[in-house]
């Protein structure tokens, strides 16, 4: 009997094209799998990117109102420094007009109304947990820079203003003022006290103020006491407070222009 051999093709042997292929499919299987989670991590950083930049705007939206309101009450308050100053120097006090009574109480006593505290809750996050970098524009970047060094004197100012306070204008107020003329005035709790004070001011109404221990007052003093709060006051407003209002709306502006923020 004749026996045939036959020759077969080594099926489980590859040549370089099969492997080329299986390596070019890999690698781009891997390649898109990466542009995927690349693509997906932008998309998340551009998310987390507006949310803050929308809290931030929201934060220097609600200061760039209280600030303008602030600065208000400091120029009636500057006034009412500017009055008593010559007051001081001449004019009765133990006749004291309702002028004065009102002026003495806006000087002494409203101290929260003209004092600006910013809200940097978001702009202390950023900073802490790096987040300034999602901020891509420089100039984005470089303001809130100048914002939180803005802030950090604003309140070292106002600290300045209090220890003032605390140490030469209280004790002076607790001296001389009129305690029952302030019940008066105060006398709906309902009602914040600069409210009342306002109400008062614009009324006809008259109480009577009397000016206390009149005997322990010296002009000089009460003139250099109010000259020197003065400008310390006025100093405050047109650096600390200003500088801070102009980084606050070019802020606002140009979160507004990035972000398509109202």
């Amino acid at each position: 009997m004749e026996v045939h051999h036959h020759t077969h093709a080594d099926q489980g042997k590859k040549n370089w094209k099969s492997y080329f292929w299986e390596f070019l499919m890999l690698f781009l299987a891997v390649f898109c799998g990466f542009l995927a989670e690349y693509q997906l991590e932008h998309m998340i950083e551009r998310e987390r990117e507006k949310e803050l930049a929308a809290s931030f705007y929201n934060e220097l939206k609600g200061d760039s109102l209280s600030i303008r309101t602030t600065i208000e009450n400091r120029k009636r308050k500057d006034a009412a420094f500017t009055f008593l100053k010559s007051y001081f120097r001449d004019s009765s006090m133990s006749q004291c007009s309702k002028d004065f009574s009102i002026n003495f109480f806006y000087a002494f006593a409203t101290y929260s109304p003209s004092i600006f505290d910013p809200n940097d809750a978001v702009l202390d996050q950023l900073k802490s947990s790096g987040s300034l970098r999602y901020f891509k524009d420089h100039d984005l970047q470089e303001l809130t820079g100048r914002l939180s060094v803005a802030i950090s004197r604003l309140k070292s100012r106002n600290e300045m203003e209090w220890t003032y306070v605390h140490e030469i204008i209280n004790p002076f107020f607790i001296k001389h003022n009129d305690q029952s003329w302030t019940d008066r005035i105060d006398r709906d709790s309902s009602v914040f006290t600069v409210v009342a004070l306002q109400q008062y001011e614009r009324s006809a109404e008259q109480i009577p103020f009397h000016f206390q221990n009149t005997d322990a007052f010296d002009r000089t003093e009460a003139v250099n006491i109010m000259g020197l709060y003065q400008l310390t006051f006025r100093g405050t407003l047109r650096k600390q407070y200003l500088d801070y209002e102009v980084l606050n709306a070019q802020l606002l502006e140009l979160l507004r222009k990035e972000y398509k923020l109202k």
